[in-house]
């Protein structure tokens, strides 16, 4: 989290740099899972080359070749299938976050939202393509989103020394000053109770 986002919360920009001070700048948790899940990922794949070179150990040489040939096909595979589960999970995070606060269910509109469309920024961002489907989606599924807070209105009596009055008009407390000056200027005694 940024100092921006603690502010937004409700957070004095005292109490904001405190807190970054003190944790620093926090990491969201779809990007902890995403980075996670790609720590995980590597650790099997290593696993199972591992494995793959222990069975070569016991190869003769013309096996040995037709094994390495068939590894390398099944590791190109692999390396395919996990740069699309990174790509994946990149954008799944990245739309999570761009929805934070928008709607319901983050999990369901993402489910909704047609992914070829949208681009990643450099910093793992929805860069475009959001906005447009969100939109069309609110139209369709306005209950999936969080209304807007607005403002309240006030609505109800002006009070007599209000705005609406004009140039001309006086209030009851400038009535009764003027009544006090009139009767105080008349007698001895400046009191406007007597």
């Amino acid at each position: 989290m940024k100092k921006e986002d603690l502010i937004a919360m409700g957070f004095s920009e005292e109490q904001a740099d405190a807190l970054i001070g003190k944790y620093g700048t926090m990491i969201p948790k779809e990007r902890f899972d995403e980075v996670n899940k790609a720590k995980k990922t590597l650790e099997t794949q290593l696993a199972e080359r591992d494995t793959q070179l222990e069975e070569l150990k016991k190869i003769d040489a013309e096996g040995l070749q037709n094994k390495i040939t068939q590894l390398q096909q099944e590791n190109e595979q692999t390396k395919t299938q996990y740069e699309q589960q990174l790509k994946d999970e990149r954008m799944s995070s990245a739309l999570k976050l761009a929805l934070a606060g928008k709607v319901h269910d983050a999990d369901l509109v993402t489910n909704l939202i047609d992914r070829t469309k949208i681009e990643l920024g450099e910093d793992g961002s929805v860069a475009k393509g959001l906005d447009e489907q969100l939109k069309t989606l609110q139209e369709s599924k306005s209950f999936l989103f969080v209304p807007e807070k607005k403002a309240p209105e006030f609505k109800g009596w002006v009070p007599v020394d209000g705005n609406e009055g004009g140039e001309g008009a006086s209030g009851l407390g400038a009535n009764f000053a003027k009544m006090a000056n009139e009767k105080g200027s008349s007698d001895s005694d400046n009191s406007p109770w007597s």
